[in-house]
């Protein structure tokens, strides 16, 4: 039986070409960037080959880019560093109630330091409003993290508009952009943002690798201390196979936004599609105008996640449920409560399916057909 991956979301298959990329380049540079040597210089001219490729996919300067270990630590890097720089000239922080747990535990920690954290509410469509950003707001307001796309429910926040509402305010502008990158076109500058986080597994690079946009004057503290590798932003001994891979991955996704767009676009009208002719009872989590093309969160009426879950794992379609499994039970989503109130029928039904490199219209045709199959044998 053939397994059909669609929690692209989740992590990404690496492209082939990008892992013909690292193997290329770990048989052949193997020096510290930072050494002086030539064979050291050799190292650091493919570093910063890379680090160019990925500054010009965001609109950035090659210095304005710190790589980091992923998106976690580039969030962490953003909210704590921003935070321990900026303590004396305010300690209010605002984000929102639907972000990824690398920015909401951030958060939670630094209340505990002291910092006060407003966190906006969304509306049944996973949207915050802008009006409520400006309410927010405050003089002693240093930072606003916002993300640019829900990694559960795909929902596009506005951070153009947020970030010119920002544009004569003190605080500094951050945007989780770890499911967005690869998939939308972002510019730094049109969006007004001063920080910003990718992860490389998103777009079928390696793990364990992301980076963080600081925009020249920006004001950060590092979190990791030793040597003065990233202009001591952030120190450790850079990976440069794997930083070759990611520019590798950001090649390719910057050559087919378009086409990728359509297709999983093209991917969502058959899946939806398939259960409108097959009678289901069901509907879209998340905004149907504003959204991530990749992500497709929906609630079937009558199902349970658990029973669903396990059900689809059986019959070869790897989904999620956006949630965090514990043992024997699924703890409700933060985003779907945030979204429907903590009694709502959305946090028991709802499945993530989420689309990219490597399927095809076939593959998901199959899982809509086996989707279908277990909602008529599990709902009475």
């Amino acid at each position: 039986m053939k397994e059909i991956y669609l929690d692209h979301a989740a992590t990404s298959p690496m492209h082939p070409a990008v892992i013909e990329k690292m193997a290329e380049t770990m048989s052949t540079v193997f020096g510290n960037p930072s050494s002086i040597h030539g064979i050291g210089r050799y190292a650091r001219k493919y570093l910063d080959e890379a680090r160019a490729v990925l500054a010009n996919a965001i609109g950035a300067m090659e210095h304005e880019i710190i790589l980091t270990s992923g998106g976690s630590e580039a969030d962490n890097l953003a909210i704590i560093g921003t935070a321990h720089a900026r303590r004396n000239e305010g300690r209010h922080i605002i984000t929102t109630q639907i972000e990824h747990h690398a920015v909401l535990h951030t958060c939670q920690q630094l209340e505990k330091e002291g910092f006060e954290v407003t966190y906006l509410p969304v509306n049944e469509k996973g949207m915050i409003s802008l009006e409520d950003v400006k309410k927010a707001l405050r003089d002693d307001t240093i930072l606003v993290t916002v993300m640019f796309g829900n990694n559960e429910v795909g929902t596009l926040q506005p951070i153009k508009e947020i970030g010119t509402l920002l544009k004569n305010h003190q605080a500094s502008f951050h945007t989780d952009a770890v499911q967005a990158f690869g998939i939308q076109k972002l510019d730094v500058d049109e969006l007004q943002v001063d920080l910003l986080s990718v992860s490389s597994h998103k777009l079928n690079g390696p793990k364990g690798l992301g980076f963080l946009y600081q925009r020249d004057h920006t004001k950060l503290q590092p979190i990791i201390l030793g040597g003065e590798q990233e202009r001591k932003r952030r120190a450790g001994t850079e990976n440069v196979p794997a930083v070759v891979g990611f520019a590798e991955a950001t090649k390719i996704a910057q050559a087919s936004f378009e086409e990728k767009q359509q297709q999983f676009k093209n991917f969502r009208e058959i899946f939806l599609g398939k259960l409108d002719q097959a009678g289901i009872s069901y509907h879209v989590n998340g905004d149907e105008v504003h959204y991530l093309p990749h992500v497709l969160n929906i609630s079937f009426t009558g199902m349970e996640v658990e029973s669903f879950l396990v059900n689809l794992d059986m019959a070869g379609v790897a989904a999620s449920s956006g949630s965090a499994c514990t043992a024997g039970s699924i703890d409700p989503s933060h985003v779907l409560v945030a979204m429907y109130g903590k009694d709502a029928d959305e946090l028991h039904n709802s499945i993530r399916f989420s689309f990219g490199y490597g399927l095809t219209t076939e593959d998901v045709q199959t899982a809509a057909d086996k989707t279908i199959d277990i909602v008529k044998r599990l709902v009475k």
